[in-house]
């Protein structure tokens, strides 16, 4: 780095992964990019709040075109991260205003030196990665400027959100599957409407899907599927149903069998910081797609070490972007109960857990004869699969929350303090899953990352019927709660370790199942109500 005054990052610094072990130093001549995420213009988040104290009738989103205009960095404020760029030796490879973020190529040696970090190589779990300790430092100058720096560390971040059925079920009880048609009938979705002229985007960090699997399980009337390459990620399928193929065919097959005749896109991207960031991005400006829903299955603790604080702002700002052009967002909660797949402690996943995302828990749902609800309940299997959720410890407790209790195990309940997830549920356990077919192979597959894209495909088909994008969905549905309008059906029965559920919202499956007719009628502004 240049002779010039440097300072850390706020909230750039990161720690070992828990059970990774240093390799050495990484290679000089290395290649590594970069993502630079500037701060976007104040007006930015008070157009946000703005926009959400409004109901979604009388939201005037703003086209990604405008949003270009009006909330884009400024050419200024790139030149800084131009000149800097050149006095260490580092390519602008993009520069992407309405995105706030420039990206920068070199070797390890340039950035180490540019950005003043030492990088090793780390194993973990069989996966070699690059990454730091400690914290980024750049030029004083630009500290007001920088918002996140991702790309110097590669650690995966992500786990996919599916579950396989168990050979030998971990509780007694009926092992039953249903097809995603199945689910929406029951969940009374709409059957007016079929996706035209909607696109939802899905996010994937690995894995890919087989066209002919495609033709196969939708009886070849497949929904167009476009695959989006993101930095180096690619539809690559392994030929693995086990591994992350099963998470991108469970996505397009349950938002397609609910929106059959909605555009679907699927970005691929590494399954890094800068590749989760980069793809969130690249769907959420996508001018030529112009997806108004997106679904996300992978997520990692907020709070686990895998996500800085620093990169945790920068998916903020790409989801203020996304309900300041009324694009929806759902993201399962996880599948590793309160404690999220974590030694000790409770936790909440991470995007679920950002208040501009909807986070999607689970339910174990039984039925009769496929068309009346018998039951549902919490999915927890008492053997580490559960619906995740929890109380964040990153987020503070959003203004549609406040005044809500959390209700623990042991029946106590204390004041929501922190973001509440999940916000809404869906069928999740694995016992009572979705027949899906992924590299050939037919079976049932559950995890809160099977709701993420059956409420993605409900939206899809909320918009098609309204003639515009519901946006961003929570102050809608706990404003409608608060009133006594039922949208959602509540579940009461069953908990994901620490906490319970109970009347109301409550961290285990959120405000309940969304009453598919019910939601659209209430942000229809009628009186019409469906049981």
């Amino acid at each position: 780095m240049s002779a010039r005054k440097t300072i850390s990052l706020l909230g750039s610094e990161h720690r070992v992964m828990p059970g990774a072990k240093v390799e050495g130093p990484v290679q000089g001549d290395e290649p590594v990019e970069v993502t630079i995420t500037l701060k976007a213009p104040a007006n930015l988040e008070t157009k946000v709040k703005e926009m959400l104290d409004q109901p979604p009738a009388k939201r005037k989103y703003l086209s990604r075109e405008d949003f270009a205009k009006t909330c884009g960095q400024s050419e200024g404020n790139i030149a800084k991260v131009e000149k800097f760029a050149r006095e260490n030796n580092l390519t602008v490879k993009s520069k992407n205003p309405e995105q706030h973020t420039v990206q920068l190529v070199g070797t390890a040696r340039e950035m180490s030196q540019a950005f003043n970090v030492f990088l090793e190589r780390y194993s973990q779990e069989g996966v070699s990665y690059r990454a730091r300790t400690g914290p980024v430092h750049i030029p004083e100058e630009l500290g007001d400027l920088i918002l996140s720096v991702d790309g110097l560390d590669e650690r995966p971040v992500a786990k996919p959100k599916f579950r396989m059925r168990p050979t030998v079920a971990p509780h007694a009880g009926p092992s039953v599957s249903y097809n995603p048609q199945d689910v929406a009938r029951l969940y009374n979705f709409p059957t007016g409407a079929d996706g035209t002229g909607e696109c939802i985007g899905i996010i994937e960090l690995g894995g890919g899907f087989r066209q002919q699997d495609l033709q196969q399980y939708f009886a070849n009337k497949a929904p167009t599927v476009t695959a989006v390459a993101v930095d180096k990620g690619h539809n690559k399928p392994t030929g693995n149903p086990n591994g992350p193929d099963g998470e991108v065919m469970l996505d397009i097959e349950v938002c397609g069998s609910i929106a059959p005749k909605c555009q679907i896109a699927v970005y691929f991207a590494p399954n890094t910081n800068k590749g989760f960031i980069d793809a969130i991005n690249a769907c959420v400006h996508d001018t030529a797609r112009k997806p108004s829903v997106i679904s996300i299955s992978w997520g990692g603790p907020e709070d686990g070490g895998g996500f800085s604080q620093a990169s945790l702002a920068a998916f903020h700002q790409a989801f203020q972007a996304a309900a300041l052009m009324g694009v929806t967002v759902f993201a399962a909660a996880g599948d590793g109960g309160s404690t999220d797949g974590l030694s000790s402690g409770n936790h909440c996943d991470y995007p679920a857990s950002d208040n501009l995302v909807t986070g999607c828990g689970g339910t174990s749902l039984l039925t009769t004869n496929n068309t009346t609800i018998k039951s549902e309940t919490v999915w927890n299997d008492n053997n580490g699969g559960a619906t995740g959720g929890g109380v964040s410890t990153v987020y503070p407790c959003p203004t549609y929350q406040q005044g809500l209790q959390v209700t623990m195990k042991d029946g106590t309940k204390t004041a929501l303090t922190g973001r509440g997830v999940p916000d809404i549920c869906g069928d999740a356990d694995p016992n009572t899953g979705y027949n899906v077919l992924v590299d050939g192979q037919s079976f049932p597959i559950g995890g809160t990352s099977a709701v993420a894209p059956l409420m993605a495909g409900l939206c899809a088909l909320m918009n098609q019927e309204l003639g515009k994008p519901v946006g961003a969905l929570n102050p809608t549905l706990y404003s409608l709660q608060k009133t006594g309008t039922q949208v959602c059906r509540d579940i009461t029965t069953g908990n994901n370790g620490a906490y319970a559920a109970s009347q109301g919202w409550d961290a285990c499956t959120g405000l309940g199942v969304p009453i598919g007719t019910a939601l659209l009628s209430a942000l229809e502004g009628t009186s019409k109500t469906t049981a």
